[in-house]
């Protein structure tokens, strides 16, 4: 019998993954809690689909042995999920880091030889493919070698293709990204590791080439253990290593007043005042019916030999909103669903895993993208 693919979430970010797997041969279940919500969006793109509401007892009986369940859900519940799929003999997929709780549950997958692959969206997800096909391809050049300096920088940032004076709209939760502001960063710059708060303290302009603009741009999360997840050699010299977030020109100016309002916020009482921001923001600087998004991403490696660039390539995306829905919500959710595509044919492996390294996987991945309208191009800048 063929797998059933249980899609768990009808989110900004869901449909064109669902539309591109309700057209294809695959068993599609989706599930949401609120169901009229998810109908007037697959409605809205045009999906027919089975959707059924989200209760776990009705889910668990409907979950057979070889089924691939997908957590758009937020993601303190991926591991539930997870652990569903544990009980199930199911395989687990989400766009979602893998979070130390997730990452414990690998040796129980692959006990029961099950696939869980996590970050598959756009970031983390698209720049994962970029970053090792960039490694392999350095590691086969003759810049390769132990007197080279590495400089490998990862960029990527969703905002409105018509700026406003925010220099930003939400496409998903006001507070998920009030939250993401108070997060500390780690990364390398200078060969060392350098830590900050908050993007007010490590905010630099950026100029892109490829879209001939300057964006500004700051770490995001912990960059540090990438290098390992990269496949970059223990002996290399890094000199700089950073996963970053893209923002519109002027948009640390027109932000001021949120750093200065979030910046120190802790606790319960902290929580409270976020919640009460974030609902502010969210009426308005939400995207309207049919606004169009941009997303641009660029993942770059650049090799030095005494000062001079011997190797420097850059993968990059410019993508925008159009009739098949915003470029963020296109990008994580097909993206997605190539992943579980992937998963039922047998590509990945048992246990819990990244967006795949395998080269020959990772172009496969991003040539079905492109093929889909979501095209990547490759800069060979020396």
């Amino acid at each position: 019998m063929n797998a059933t693919i249980h899609w768990l979430g009808v989110g900004l970010s869901a449909t064109p993954g669902i539309k591109y797997l309700a057209n294809s041969s695959h068993n599609l279940l989706v599930w949401n809690r609120r169901i009229d919500k998810a109908q007037d969006m697959l409605n809205d793109a045009d999906i027919e689909c089975q959707l059924m509401q989200l209760d776990w007892s009705v889910l668990a009986n409907k979950v057979k042995p070889g089924d691939v369940l997908v957590s758009m859900l937020p993601a303190n519940m991926h591991v539930e999920v997870a652990n569903l799929c544990l009980e199930k003999g199911a395989h687990f997929v989400s766009s979602s880091y893998i979070s130390p709780e997730m990452k414990a549950l690998d040796a129980k997958a692959k006990a029961k030889e099950l696939t869980f692959i996590n970050e598959i969206g756009l970031d983390p997800g698209i720049d994962h493919l970029f970053a090792h096909l960039l490694v392999n391809r350095f590691k086969a050049s003759e810049a390769c070698n132990p007197n080279t300096k590495l400089y490998f920088r990862s960029y990527c940032g969703g905002f409105p293709k018509t700026p406003n004076d925010f220099k930003y709209k939400f496409s998903w939760s006001p507070l998920g990204v009030l939250k993401a502001l108070t997060s500390p960063a780690k990364w390398l710059e200078n060969g060392v590791e350098n830590t900050s708060k908050g993007p007010w303290e490590a905010l630099k302009d950026i100029h892109i080439s490829a879209v001939n603009e300057t964006f500004q741009a700051y770490p995001n999360r912990d960059s540090v253990p990438f290098v390992e997840q990269y496949e970059f050699e223990p002996t290399w010299q890094i000199e700089e290593f950073v996963r970053g977030t893209l923002r519109l020109n002027g948009w640390s100016q027109a932000w001021q007043y949120l750093f200065d309002q979030v910046g120190d916020l802790q606790g319960e009482d902290g929580l409270a005042k976020m919640e009460a921001i974030s609902q502010d923001l969210e009426e308005k600087y939400s995207y309207a019916e049919g606004e169009p998004d941009r997303v641009v991403m660029s993942v770059e490696l650049e090799a030095k030999q005494e000062d001079n660039t011997v190797w420097h390539q850059r993968y990059y995306m410019d993508a925008a909103g159009n009739n098949e829905g915003q470029a963020m919500a296109r990008l994580v959710s097909i993206t997605v669903a190539i992943g579980i595509e992937a998963v039922i044919n047998g590509d990945i492996p048992a246990g819990v895993h990244a967006a795949p390294s395998q080269p020959e996987i990772a172009q496969k991945w991003l040539d079905k993208l492109s093929e889909l309208g979501q095209s990547a191009h490759i800069e060979q800048l020396v």
